[in-house]
């Protein structure tokens, strides 16, 4: 649509709702208002990604920023609100991140191949970056002819909490970290896409590629996948701070801090998945290889469904309301 067709559309609402929200104005009851101030978000959602420079979207973030602590400061929160997060806002939000979501995962490739490499041509580069003891410990399982040992030895719920705790701890450093200027998160990502480049190189060197992929991935695709995620998400936060665009760049900082924010809280659930994965399945080595691949293909197909595909299916029906 373009963006005078947008105007003339909405226009009247806007106008009502600046009314209200500016001239005090109480024609309206709480609920409506409320319906009201969503709809004009709804609108900010869409001009942010069509029009991102336009006067329309400086006028619906003022609009939508002057309102929204005089709507909701009385108002209880609705029952549904945190389905609606995760089933309508935060789809919307994410259809406009895609390409610092892009960047994250190309990012993480390109150092897990370069971590690859690097461990292929240096013989003592796993140990500098896995550690002794860990590659010492490795190597003595691998000998035992059980590789995945490491998943067996600690209690299942311990495990499942401490792996938990320590991922979004992970997830939360690489949205933080994108407060300089987005070169934290990269670090981030450069870092873990080394470590698992190298890590899975040393399995294929000692033989055992297919023993560690059927058995790491069963909770890594959801790990690694939600670590990328929380990279994008402080990539959002830096790119806030380095591209203003037509706000402030405190007014940008708070936004991109705020849509930053939503990211990485849309993680918790998968990680959440993911440490119960490898605190109660992982350990199970002993598991057929096909319902080993049907439980890492569902997983993948997941966050592919959920972070790609949806946004894209709920910004489509967006649009087509608003023709």
């Amino acid at each position: 649509m373009r963006e005078a067709a947008f105007v003339k559309q909405n226009k009247d609402k806007w106008l009502r709702f600046e009314n209200v929200m500016v001239g005090n104005q109480s024609d309206l009851s709480p609920d409506e208002l409320s319906a009201l101030y969503l709809e004009v978000t709804d609108n900010l959602s869409y001009s942010r990604t069509f029009y991102p420079e336009s006067k329309t979207t400086s006028y619906l973030n003022y609009l939508a920023s002057q309102s929204h602590q005089k709507i909701y400061k009385n108002k209880r929160e609705s029952s549904n609100r945190f389905i609606s997060f995760f089933t309508n806002e935060f789809p919307k939000l994410m259809f406009g991140y895609q390409r610092h979501l892009l960047l994250s995962f190309l990012t993480f490739l390109l150092f897990a191949i370069i971590g690859a490499y690097s461990a292929a041509t240096d013989g003592a580069y796993v140990r500098s970056i896995l550690g002794d003891g860990y590659v010492n410990m490795t190597l003595k399982n691998i000998a035992n002819n059980d590789p995945m040992r490491v998943y067996k030895e600690m209690n299942e719920t311990e495990m499942f909490l401490g792996i938990t705790i320590n991922n979004i701890k992970v997830a939360l450093m690489a949205f933080i970290y994108g407060i300089l200027f987005c070169v934290g998160s990269l670090f981030i990502m450069m870092k873990n896409g080394v470590m698992l480049g190298s890590f899975q190189y040393f399995f294929y060197d000692k033989g055992v590629l297919w023993e560690s992929v059927r058995t790491i991935w069963i909770h890594g695709t959801i790990e690694i996948s939600v670590i990328i995620i929380a990279g994008a998400a402080g990539l959002v936060l830096g790119s806030g701070i380095l591209f203003p665009g037509t706000y402030t760049r405190l007014a940008s900082f708070k936004h991109s801090m705020k849509d930053g924010l939503k990211i990485v809280v849309s993680t918790i659930p998968f990680f959440i998945i993911a440490g119960f994965l490898e605190g109660f399945v992982t350990r199970h080595t002993e598991m057929p290889d096909w319902l080993a691949i049907l439980i890492i293909s569902i997983s993948l197909l997941l966050i592919l469904f959920y972070y790609v595909l949806y946004p894209h299916i709920v910004n489509k029906k967006q649009r087509q309301l608003k023709k």
